[in-house]
């Protein structure tokens, strides 16, 4: 197992045990010569411990991620850090600056792993990715938003068959966590081939700052962090109650016909079979069909544009077992991401 607490080295940058530095991977040229990086930034304790990589922005247009990282390399508790902690805030650098979630060729880089060297252009990053980040860490923490107009409840997606994932899929304390099969082609199918447990949060919607989804992966880092022996223990007990609860299965409730939506439950609502979520009208109201819920669960995603087409992803609907003790985590989870109930001091105001 890769410890810290002695050299790293990233692309032949050698990162000395108690030293941090910023270096840029290269990733080729644009078409105008110009070259192109993918930033990295690492913090290398000087005493032993795990190495986790957390990276943002596979999807370029998915940008809570980055600033996720950003404040927590501000904390100053990462001056105590034993281990290292790998980040990387833009992996899909060329997505990221064209407000896409795609690579110029249109592939999807998060179905593009372990990638190659001679390949695409999205197998080439992947492949660099895996290289210098991936294998040079025991555990990793990807950071996801919802797509173009969709908005994310907080959530980790884990497979929570293997043990020490499961583990710190509970320890991040997002409200809920969906377990998730691995996807041909993803960094986490990739990473568990490396024997790498690694959780994907999802939270927030593209191309948008939300300050709770923010505020919820900050802390949720840090809670792997302490999880891991890589930071000091919190002085704050977390309660029982605050357990993340799993789902057993979602499902997409879609559009029955086209039209403008009218959605009258929000992010986080607690629906039973056949409640109102929302209905589809022509522009003259003349024609209006309602969409009902077809079992009874928590919306942990929905739509944000009012234009819908047939077959549309509207809700997102999560299936618990225990429906009651699901709704009221969701409940304390938005409590305790208030800005006044921050448990590490930060001199930043919210985003609003």
């Amino acid at each position: 197992m890769l410890k810290s607490g002695e050299k790293l080295s990233i692309d032949g940058i050698v990162v000395e045990p108690g030293s941090r530095i910023t270096i840029d991977l290269p990733v080729g040229r644009l078409y105008t010569h110009a070259p192109m990086t993918m930033p990295v930034h690492v913090i290398n304790g000087r005493k032993p411990g795990p190495r986790l990589f957390v990276s943002a922005a596979i999807h370029g247009d998915e940008i809570n991620g980055v600033e996720i990282i950003r404040r927590l390399l501000k904390m100053p508790i990462l001056k105590r850090l034993r281990g290292a902690l790998i980040t990387v805030p833009i992996v899909n650098v060329h997505g990221f600056i064209h407000h896409s979630r795609y690579l110029p060729d249109r592939r999807d880089l998060n179905r593009s792993f372990p990638g190659s060297e001679k390949g695409s252009l999205a197998a080439r990053l992947a492949h660099l990715f895996m290289r210098e980040i991936v294998c040079n860490s025991t555990h990793g923490i990807d950071l996801h938003t919802g797509a173009s107009n969709r908005d994310n409840l907080p959530q980790i997606r884990a497979n929570m068959d293997d043990e020490e994932t499961a583990r710190l899929a509970y320890t991040f304390g997002a409200p809920v966590i969906l377990s998730s099969s691995l996807r041909d082609g993803s960094l986490r199918e990739a990473a568990a081939e490396q024997g790498i447990p690694m959780l994907l949060y999802e939270a927030g919607e593209a191309l948008r700052f939300d300050e709770v989804s923010i505020r919820a992966g900050v802390r949720g880092i840090l809670n792997v962090l302490r999880s891991l022996d890589m930071l000091a223990p919190s002085h704050k007990k977390t309660r029982l109650s605050r357990t993340s609860v799993v789902a057993q299965s979602s499902s997409w409730i879609r559009a029955p016909d086209s039209g403008i939506l009218r959605p009258m439950v929000s992010l986080g609502a607690q629906v039973d079979k056949g409640s109102l979520l929302g209905i589809v009208s022509d522009p003259f109201g003349e024609r209006e069909t309602e969409i009902s819920a077809t079992f009874k669960g928590i919306i942990i995603g929905r739509t944000n544009l009012p234009l819908v087409n047939e077959g549309d992803a509207l809700f997102h609907i999560a299936r618990f077992h225990g429906l009651e003790k699901a709704a009221e985590r969701v409940e304390e989870f938005n409590e305790e991401h208030l800005p006044e109930s921050d448990e590490e001091p930060s001199s930043e105001g919210p985003i609003v």
